[in-house]
């Protein structure tokens, strides 16, 4: 596993091939990934930070869909950085279902039978999960509440008919970490109320 400097140098980089908000975006993952794997006493804070950072590393490679996905894959694995790899992979898909994807299918039928096949044979545990979670509360200046960022996504890629089965998913993920926090994760995030107030339209 890379170490929390050397996420931050790829992070950068990529984000010098390929500027945008989703470098802030990254960052924003990874800090409250970290604040929230602090908070479990059973997740390694650094890991937690590194997948943040680096889930959607594969937008290096310019402004794409569902590609994105594949190439931060292929990128953490020609760099033997196969944790990493993974989460590229999970980070959209918290009902393991290559259906859901908000956004383009910019892939080939054999690359979305590959994610398929993944995502099925792959036994989801924390780091998935809150990397996840993270996703869909953290918005490019920090963290929001959950049905704030979805319906951000939702104004942008519409509803399709998956929304509602995908929305449950991730509110899992959110029950899971209040209850491995024993506490309501919204209280110990920093600006979450100050975020969440700011109008979309």
């Amino acid at each position: 596993m890379l170490k929390p400097a050397e996420a931050d140098k790829e992070l950068k980089l990529a984000a010098q091939l390929n500027p945008g908000p989703w470098e802030q975006h990254s960052i924003s993952v990874a800090e409250n990934a970290r604040l929230i794997a602090g908070k479990t006493e059973i997740m390694d804070c650094d890991k937690a930070y590194v997948l943040g950072l680096l889930h959607d590393i594969g937008r290096r490679d310019g402004i794409k869909g569902i590609s994105h996905i594949f190439d931060g894959y292929n990128y953490m694995m020609s760099i033997g950085q196969e944790e990493i790899a993974a989460i590229c992979l999970t980070h959209s898909f918290p009902d393991k279902n290559a259906d859901t994807y908000f956004g383009k299918y910019d892939c080939s039928s054999e690359q979305k039978k590959f994610l398929q096949q993944f995502l099925e044979n792959k036994e989801y545990d924390n780091y998935d999960i809150l990397i996840q979670l993270c996703d869909a509360i953290s918005l490019p200046n920090g963290a929001c509440i959950m049905e704030k960022r979805l319906i951000d996504v939702a104004l942008r890629y519409g509803l399709p008919d998956f929304t509602i089965e995908k929305w449950k998913a991730f509110m899992n993920a959110k029950k899971h970490f209040d209850e491995l926090c024993n506490c309501n994760i919204y209280t110990f995030l920093p600006d979450i109320l100050e975020n969440s107030s700011v109008n979309l339209i």
